[in-house]
């Protein structure tokens, strides 16, 4: 941020507060092009936000000061200088939905907590789509009223040009135009006169004082119910499980249905297409950002959007016939190159302290060792001598021992910190080892719930060996 930008916000600041500027720290940047500054002084902080974009600036604005006025749960306005491009907003924290979703779960298991903020927020989220578009002036949203043929189409070209073409991907243009044309004519088809957010994802939604407020709605326009949701639901990097996204979904239709009425399986068969085309917007800004731009932070969420893309096209096919859009994603799934993009592979070895730790042949040294030996072991008992921690008896009896949890939630915790540091510095290899006496039930079994775990958390390749069992077998 320009250093007279940042004083005017200074000035702004002590206007609004009546207290000096004690400090002054710039947040990380983003996926847009605005910059925010943190000022506090006395017992005060405000965000000072600067954008050179002024119908940008005039949409976050008229949108803040109308949801506001209905008691919905934005930050306040406090003082602005379009002319300048800035403006002081409340500060309403640091912590993010993302934020609370990473500390309140296990692999795929949401703490109780967190289910019931997610549900707070799509609450939320039906009052800004019904409450939030009565009286709403659609003449601010930038670039266009709504998301009509032309926003969609511009999204799909986002996705063909800037993904599809950078990274290499061969489709049959006159075909995919088609297909396209038919995906839009069916989403359509839903009813879309409601305030659409655009950008309802996890890191837009901050949790203060344990509730869902919410920023970064300037995108805001005309349109469905369903894309906001989709947007929330397949939200990449929160990586939601399938089963959660089920709960939700119909824990959301049923609020909605205390306001209007839904037909649910059109509703559904809508929601399916819009969550299409929400991860192809997302995958275009992945590959503008990523390929283009080379910001490669943005690469790393490549492999999420096509786990999404796999389940989707396996578990809830569109149901309008659109076969060159099916082939071309589903070429996606397969493509090796993305697959790798910025992947770090994790090598997971069960072994026997009886022929020694592994050696890693990565040469890279380090890792983990794990020793499994402190923990009741199954196989001093004759049902369990000819069977390995891959079998259901072991699995079941490992499972309901407290000391093998406790175990492998410090193994969790530790392991998952070096993968986010390993992530975040493009590393590319890192060795985990699981040993007990003789190979074959306890660290078979460890390993095996460590690659689950990882396998469901983070983009990563895994490579699972149990090396006692290679050797017996050879």
């Amino acid at each position: 941020m320009k250093l007279e930008k940042q004083q005017l916000l200074m000035e702004m600041f002590t206007q609004w507060s009546g207290e000096k500027v004690e400090s002054l720290s710039l947040l990380p940047p983003s996926g847009s092009y605005r910059e925010y500054v943190r000022i506090c002084g006395g017992d005060k902080c405000a965000l000072g936000v600067f954008n050179e974009d002024e119908k940008e600036n005039r949409a976050f604005i008229g949108f803040t000061e109308h949801f506001y006025a209905r008691g919905l749960k934005v930050p306040q306005v406090f003082s602005q200088n379009l002319n300048e491009g800035i403006y002081l907003i409340e500060d309403l924290g640091r912590t993010t939905l993302f934020d609370f979703l990473q500390e309140n779960r296990t692999g795929e298991e949401m703490s109780p907590e967190l289910i019931e903020l997610y549900k707070k927020t799509l609450k939320e989220l039906i009052q800004f789509q019904l409450k939030g578009t009565e009286g709403l002036d659609f003449d601010l949203c930038y670039p266009r009223k709504a998301f009509d043929r032309q926003s969609m189409l511009w999204d799909l070209h986002y996705f063909k040009y800037y993904f599809l073409k950078l990274a290499q991907v061969a489709f049959d243009e006159q075909a995919l135009e088609d297909d396209f044309n038919k995906l839009i004519e069916f989403l359509l088809d839903a009813e879309h006169d409601y305030f659409l957010y655009r950008d309802f994802q996890s890191r837009n939604v901050m949790v203060k004082q344990g509730e869902p407020w919410f920023i970064d709605y300037q995108g805001g326009r005309k349109g469905a119910l369903q894309y906001d949701l989709a947007s929330l639901l397949y939200d990449g990097k929160a990586d939601i499980s399938p089963l959660m996204r089920d709960e939700l979904l119909a824990f959301y239709i049923d609020e909605l249905k205390k306001n209007k009425e839904v037909d649910e399986e059109l509703f559904k068969q809508h929601f399916s297409g819009y969550v299409y085309i929400r991860i192809m917007q997302a995958m275009g800004a992945y590959g503008f950002r990523g390929f283009y731009e080379k910001k490669e932070h943005f690469l790393k969420s490549i492999p999420f959007a096509l786990q999404n893309i796999s389940y989707l096209l396996k578990n809830k096919p569109l149901s309008i016939d659109v076969p060159e859009l099916n082939r071309v994603l589903g070429s996606l799934v397969n493509n090796e190159r993305l697959k790798q993009i910025n992947a770090l592979t994790v090598t997971i070895n069960s072994f026997s302290y009886k022929r020694g730790i592994p050696f890693d042949m990565s040469g890279n040294g380090g890792g983990f060792v794990f020793d499994c030996r402190a923990i009741h072991n199954p196989g001093r008992y004759p049902e369990y001598k000819h069977i390995t921690g891959k079998d259901e008896p072991v699995i079941e009896f490992l499972s309901k021992e407290p000391e093998m949890k406790q175990f492998l939630d410090s193994v969790f915790s530790l392991v998952s910190q070096s993968v986010e540091k390993y992530i975040e510095r493009n590393f590319k290899h890192l060795m985990v080892n699981f040993g007990c006496t003789g190979g074959q039930h306890r660290s078979v079994y460890s390993a095996e719930q460590l690659a689950q775990y990882l396998s469901a958390k983070y983009p990563v390749t895994v490579k699972i060996r149990h090396i006692e069992q290679e050797i017996k077998k050879a």
